[in-house]
């Protein structure tokens, strides 16, 4: 299926691995032109090597950037003044029990996982209306709707989060640019590997870890897995092309039937 990306050009944010990388290296299939973005040159050119390795001569550039830094969101900002397509899918997240979580800790996640966005669209959502056409995905979670008690701080931003691109999407009225969220369930991503190597513990495989987190954390998954990180991107895709015109507003679910809510 042809998603009609040509032309296009799309900024992913975190997106030197996991499931940023994967919506890169798809969107970049598909004909976008992709901008990158990860903490080093260093990751950049790494992400960059993995898609041109997929898809030769594609349009692939980046920026450093630490999401944490408003500076260094600035001049991102400068560097690249207008997209057709923005992905919010910067975000940090660590098990901790509640009553250890500090306010500094609370106000960093609300800082990368929701203000990250918030500065981006706030250039470029008026320059989509402008122009008549763009998308604004924020990749969001299934723990917006269901916050996990391990890591309550998390939960949070990304409930924020879908209430950003709910409010954006009221913006959009009568024009053909869109707005949604994307929830993902528990994904196979960088960041999962390195939290299954700490719920793991002494003389577990992963494979353990996952089927336990799956049995006692995550019981009402009906994958019972974790979904792929090409998966994530498959839906992603989707949603920021040409495609999926009446879909905003939305949030979408790819969480391997994890809610329970109709």
């Amino acid at each position: 299926m042809d998603l009609q990306l040509t032309s296009k050009t799309a900024l992913i944010t975190g997106s030197t691995g996991g499931i940023g990388l994967a919506i890169a290296q798809r969107l970049a299939a598909e004909g976008a032109a992709v901008i990158l973005t990860g903490r080093t040159d260093g990751r950049i050119a790494e992400a960059k090597k993995a898609i041109l390795a997929q898809t030769p001569g594609a349009q692939v550039s980046g920026v450093a950037v630490d999401f944490e830094k408003a500076d260094q969101v600035d001049n991102l900002l400068k560097q690249v003044p207008t997209v057709d397509i923005l992905i919010n899918n910067i975000g940090i997240f660590e098990p901790k029990p509640f009553v250890e979580i500090t306010d500094a800790e609370w106000l960093r996640f609300f800082e990368v996982n929701v203000l990250s966005g918030v500065r981006l669209a706030r250039q470029y959502f008026p320059l989509l209306l402008q122009q008549g056409w763009g998308r604004i995905l924020f990749i969001s979670s299934e723990s917006a709707i269901m916050t996990p008690s391990e890591m309550i701080h998390y939960g949070m931003t990304k409930t924020a989060q879908l209430a950003v691109a709910r409010g954006l999407a009221e913006l959009t009225k009568g024009t053909e640019v869109t707005v949604n969220s994307l929830l993902p369930g528990p994904t196979a991503s960088e960041g999962v590997e390195e939290f299954l190597k700490k719920l793991a513990g002494e003389g577990k495989t992963r494979e353990e870890a996952e089927h336990e987190f799956f049995r006692d954390a995550r019981p009402s998954s009906l994958l019972q897995r974790f979904i792929t990180v090409d998966e994530i991107a498959n839906t992603a895709a989707y949603l920021v092309s040409p495609l999926a015109a009446a879909t905003t507003g939305a949030s979408v679910r790819a969480d391997g039937g994890l809610l329970r809510q109709i």
